[in-house]
């Protein structure tokens, strides 16, 4: 049995191209959504405050980057673990679903505040970082949720299936992992200086 089943899970999300088209518009309206309500000053300040910790946590941190890498994944791994865990029932794939709204709505308005609030410095951040990492990032847990909805109807609580869980959770874990080394990567090369690799 192939632990590493690459080909298999891009076979498995090919096969689901309405289903990739239909949560790409539904990410799409809330990443617009997030921009249409940013106004409300509730919404605006908590926004503010997520990408002030993104600017001052992330891009121009004292903190290491190799300490940022594994916080980052740590917690992207942990939404993985949730969205693939999710297709044990069919009712708990609603809450990598919700996670996944509330990501594109906040990713929607973390945009504006980017770009009216910091202007040229967060068109930067937003081109270069914040934009190419936060939509790889949800490709892959959109890829973990459209399993777990496959598996949900038939998940039967045996070895086998606990398995499928485990390699998808290794090829998409991987995956999450490249990702936020690329991150981590463009941090060191252009926001941090070199005395923060460790």
């Amino acid at each position: 049995m192939n632990l590493f089943p690459i080909r298999d899970c891009l076979r498995r999300v090919g096969e689901k191209k309405i289903a990739l088209i239909v949560y790409g518009a539904v990410f799409a309206c809330f990443v617009v959504l997030g921009v249409c309500f940013i106004k409300t000053p509730a919404i605006y300040g908590y926004h503010y405050n997520l990408c002030d910790k993104f600017v001052d946590r992330i891009c121009y941190s004292e903190r290491s980057v190799v300490v940022i890498f594994f916080e980052r994944s740590a917690g992207h791994v942990l939404l993985l673990a949730l969205a693939l865990s999710s297709g044990v029932n069919v009712f708990a794939v609603a809450v990598p679903m919700v996670i996944f709204v509330y990501r594109a709505y906040t990713f929607g308005g973390s945009l504006y505040i980017f770009f009216t609030v910091y202007r040229l410095s967060g068109a930067l951040i937003v081109g270069i970082l914040y934009l190419p990492v936060h939509l790889l990032i949800d490709a892959v847990l959109l890829c973990a949720i459209l399993f777990s909805l496959n598996r949900a109807p038939r998940f039967s609580f045996c070895k086998h299936d606990f398995i499928e869980i485990l390699r998808d959770f290794i090829v998409l874990g991987v995956l999450i992992l490249l990702i936020c080394l690329l991150e981590a990567v463009l941090l060191l090369a252009l926001f941090h200086p070199l005395g923060n690799i460790i």
